[in-house]
């Protein structure tokens, strides 16, 4: 998950100021999570429901979001400081030059193409919702998901295009991590967090790899990561938040994946029943 290094390294370099919507997110965030905590009622439903909704957001969407915009101060104070931001990914897993184009895709013109147009949908879907607000009891819900999705989509952008400029300046550093190819190797293999935790202890005190494997293997392809090691990559990558993206980023990834091969299946038995119709 390079962009959340990117987005640690970012926050780390340029956090001085909290901006309006910054603090209005914050607060937002504070009135979920306190929603959440309730027992029941109406709260404990919104928040239940909502978070099936969020499930349902992309995953390069959230990683988007956590990179900060590029305002004009934060534009001068990366060009003019210099400092590379780094970029950490599992070297025995995938190769820089995929790195590499994996964050070009996310800042390409189609991709902020995308969160633009979603932005405006929702945006123009506002003031038809507005209305239910005369409804009582709850809040317009319906109103304030668009809100949300209009936001997700605005930052999702942003987060785009500051790294479309970090590409454009050459301000990105690749680095391996010897800790995140032990934690995506885990994916695949049965060991509890304790084995994992003395495995990474082992590799903190071995001088770094000076030649990491660059990717690729001919193996079958699977899935590197699982909810269960999820913990595992965030201590790792000394990001906590990343825990519940890569959650989130496993579950759609397996449907996307049963789907496909539900999809191929299918496909299979009509060609044979195709073809025994023939005969």
């Amino acid at each position: 998950m390079p962009e959340t290094q990117l987005t640690k390294s970012l926050n780390n370099q340029l956090s001085s100021e909290l901006t309006y919507v910054d603090k209005l997110t914050t607060r937002a965030s504070n009135t979920w999570l306190k929603w959440e905590k309730a027992e029941k009622g109406w709260q404990k439903k919104v928040t239940s429901y909502g978070n099936k909704l969020f499930e349902r957001i992309p995953h390069e969407e959230w990683g988007l979001k956590s990179i900060p915009p590029l305002s004009r101060r934060r534009k001068d104070e990366e060009l003019k400081g210099g400092k590379e931001v780094e970029v950490v990914f599992p070297g025995s897993v995938i190769g820089e030059e995929k790195v590499k184009a994996a964050l070009e895709a996310f800042a390409g013109d189609e991709r902020q193409g995308f969160h633009t147009k979603w932005m405006w949908w929702s945006i123009v879907g506002m003031p038809i919702s507005a209305p239910m607000a005369l409804l009582p009891v709850v809040p317009n819900l319906p109103f304030f998901y668009l809100v949300f999705r209009a936001w997700s989509h605005w930052k999702a952008r942003s987060g785009s295009q500051h790294v479309d400029f970090l590409l454009d300046n050459r301000l990105l550093k690749f680095t391996t991590s010897s800790k995140l190819d032990l934690a995506y190797r885990a994916g695949g293999l049965d060991v509890t967090m304790k084995q994992l935790d003395q495995e990474a202890q082992k590799l903190s005190e071995k001088p770094p790899d000076a030649h990491p494997e660059s990717g690729a293997s001919n193996e079958t392809e699977r899935m590197l990561l699982t909810q269960s090691n999820s913990r595992f990559l965030a201590d790792q990558a000394d990001v906590p938040e990343l825990e519940e993206q890569v959650q989130r980023a496993v579950k759609q990834v397996e449907k996307a994946l049963r789907a496909e091969k539900e999809l191929q299946e299918e496909k299979q038995d009509l060609d044979s029943v195709n073809q025994a119709a023939e005969k």
